[in-house]
């Protein structure tokens, strides 16, 4: 890993979008890569293992959001999900861990959206907003994802510019209730989908962004890919996706690593939130409950649980379909992607290999670099190193949010217009 700023490599189309801004028309790339800063890392967390592990270290969290949470139904289901809408009024924390453990609670700084305020939801104004999809397992708390939300929204409050925002959090997932017998789908798009109609029905005049963090990243994928030309969104942005999961999977399992921390804390993640939610699955006829509880690794429990539930065949029928790599040649809207080539997602070196290794080369294959430069809609931006959701600089800052929130800024400031180009160009 370089210990020296590192710039970021551009991956696009030869014909890209035109951006039609106020003062003039710009490729998509040149009117993103100007927006990329060199990627200064803390020289400590050397390579993406040391990135990504700090990523548990909580001693810093400058980034205080407060939530009120709705509840929406699908219809799709009958199931319900969480939607946490950032607000600007401060309230007491949540209770306790212990608390938490015991029930009833909700993740700190969060509280529920009260009747009078459900009932007066709605605005015409024309305040971008932003939709968050965080990670497995995750939610609104999320450091990672609220290093973005945070400087995003507090810009309204300073000088009006900023966006509003809320977070889609996946059933069961930031300790919202499940009502109907599923967990975390990474093919799953029906909640955003209802998400983005409600959004529509009570703001319709403002604009819709998006961004999704790891897995939220594959589900967002997934999600434009079938929405194609019809999709509302006016740009997303996709930190860290999976892509292809069962190369993920397949990668993870080479290494002790791999398999030893970073699927088994995943599928310890996954099952955590079974245990939560047992009353739901406990006499589902699909699933052996002891079975599940008796796995370790995460493809364990997507193999015994998620696949299951979801009626595919077997794990591999399950991570296929939940790839997003296909679905990315069909998004119609700006797409900005960043990656860190040492991800562990799809690197698993030792701890001081170096990345240019034959071995990390061939697993770094898994990264959609063709599908980015044949779809003129997307741009991608890898640095060398950084981890997965991690890019920590020296100083305690993370590139990537910066680099998000950046973007957001500058495409709802001055892009008015997206010109679309010959496809045929770009077959």
């Amino acid at each position: 890993m370089p210990f020296w700023p590192a710039h970021p490599t551009s991956h696009h189309s030869r014909n890209p979008i035109t951006l039609k801004t106020k003062t003039k028309a710009l490729p998509f790339p040149a009117f993103t890569a100007p927006l990329l800063t060199p990627f200064r890392a803390n020289p400590l967390l050397f390579n993406g293992h040391l990135q990504t592990f700090w990523t548990a270290v909580k001693w810093n969290d400058p980034h205080t959001i407060y939530y009120a949470r709705q509840r929406l139904r699908n219809p799709a289901d009958g199931g319900h999900f969480a939607v946490d809408f950032v607000v600007h009024d401060a309230f007491p924390p949540a209770p306790s861990s212990v608390e938490v453990a015991t029930g009833g609670a909700l993740p700190l700084r969060t509280r529920d959206m009260t009747e009078e305020e459900v009932a007066k939801l709605g605005s015409d104004d024309d305040t971008p907003m932003v939709i968050a999809l965080h990670g497995l397992s995750g939610g609104s708390h999320e450091l990672y994802l609220r290093s973005v939300l945070a400087p995003l929204t507090r810009r309204v409050e300073e000088d009006g510019s900023g966006f509003a925002a809320c977070v889609v959090n996946a059933r069961g997932c930031a300790l919202s209730k499940v009502t109907t017998g599923q967990l975390f789908n990474a093919r799953f798009t029906a909640d955003l989908r209802q998400t983005v109609m409600y959004l529509q029905e009570v703001y319709p005049r403002r604009p819709l962004y998006a961004v999704g963090f790891s897995y939220g990243a594959n589900i967002l994928t997934n999600y434009i890919g079938e929405e194609c030309d019809e999709c509302v969104f006016k740009a997303v942005v996709l930190c860290s996706s999976p892509w292809n999961l069962e190369v993920a999977s397949k990668a993870l399992h080479r290494t002790y690593l791999g398999s030893e921390v970073y699927s088994k804390v995943m599928g310890g993640n996954m099952r955590n939130l079974f245990e939560i939610n047992i009353d739901n699955f406990s006499g589902d006829p699909r699933i052996d409950v002891d079975l599940v509880r008796r796995g370790k690794y995460l493809y364990e429990f997507d193999r015994d649980f998620t696949a299951r539930i979801f009626g595919y065949a077997t794990v591999g029928a399950y991570y296929r379909d939940a790839s997003s790599v296909d679905n990315l040649l069909k998004t119609r809207v700006p797409t900005f992607i960043l990656h860190a080539k040492d991800d562990p997602v799809y690197l698993i070196p030792t701890l001081l290999e170096d990345i240019s290794s034959p071995y990390q080369v061939a697993v770094d294959e898994g990264v959609p670099y063709d599908e980015v430069k044949a779809n003129p809609y997307c741009f991608m931006a890898t640095t060398p190193t950084g981890g997965h959701l991690s890019w920590f600089e020296y100083g305690g800052g993370r590139w990537f949010a910066r680099t998000v929130v950046d973007f957001f800024t500058a495409f709802a400031k001055e892009v008015v217009e997206v010109n679309p180009v010959d496809e045929a160009l770009n077959q």
